[in-house]
């Protein structure tokens, strides 16, 4: 027997070599397009939140969010997108966390969303800016009771010695404002509206020949589109 012989032979299910899907969804045309990509992004997003709800596709507003350092060393995380509009996407966060530092630094920014199941994604690149405090605060007060004393309990992106040094804090945040009690806006957190300069829709098709259709902002504020080769 020779040492080839000997050498394990892949396997499909957990090689990454083989993992491929066969894109069949329907085509995606520049005549199809709205004229602003805000727009086409809502139709898109209607169809994600769709099959959310039929349960094929996991948090649609999930996005994930590339910044650089001072040093130019990129970082990506998982971000839940808040709202949107005709002027971009808002997201909140910790304003010591590590995205908002780097932003701080260097306001360009990327957005992903991942729409796997239905063989969709969304790629924009643009500038982020800080929300006003009023729009912060009303969103704030939107969120659960839970999720606003997580915002006050951790300094997110910071070391901490344990876990329950975090169990710690939110359970004094607990008592100091129980459930009904309003829970004041932390001064350290807020929101980014990111306006997009760029965003590419992406839609899987056979072959690996996929569509993939590019809205570039133009001085004047209209759109232009094109197509990207795959």
């Amino acid at each position: 027997m020779t040492d080839r012989d000997l050498t394990p032979k892949p396997d499909p299910a957990v090689d990454p070599a083989f993992m491929r899907e066969q894109y069949r969804a329907h085509g995606l045309d520049v005549e199809e397009l709205a004229a602003h990509p805000m727009d086409q992004f809502a139709h898109w997003f209607q169809d994600a939140a769709r099959a959310s709800v039929l349960g094929t596709l996991y948090e649609p507003n999930a996005m994930v969010v590339s910044t650089v350092d001072p040093t130019g060393r990129p970082s990506s995380r998982t971000v839940l997108m808040k709202g949107y509009d005709a002027d971009g996407f808002v997201f909140y966060t910790n304003y010591g966390s590590r995205k908002a530092r780097d932003l701080a630094g260097d306001p360009y920014i990327s957005l992903l969303f991942p729409w796997h199941p239905i063989a969709r994604q969304v790629i924009v690149c643009g500038v982020a800016r800080r929300t006003g405090r009023e729009e912060t605060a009303a969103y704030f007060r939107s969120r659960p009771h839970g999720s606003q004393l997580g915002a006050w309990a951790s300094a997110q992106s910071t070391v901490i010695g344990s876990r329950e040094v975090l169990d710690d804090a939110y359970a004094e945040l607990a008592a100091r404002y129980p459930e009904g009690a309003e829970v004041p806006v932390p001064e350290n957190w807020g929101g980014f509206r990111v306006a997009p300069e760029t965003v590419e829709f992406w839609q899987g098709r056979e072959n690996r020949l996929h569509d993939r259709l590019l809205y570039t902002a133009l001085p004047d504020g209209s759109w232009t589109t094109e197509r990207l080769s795959p």
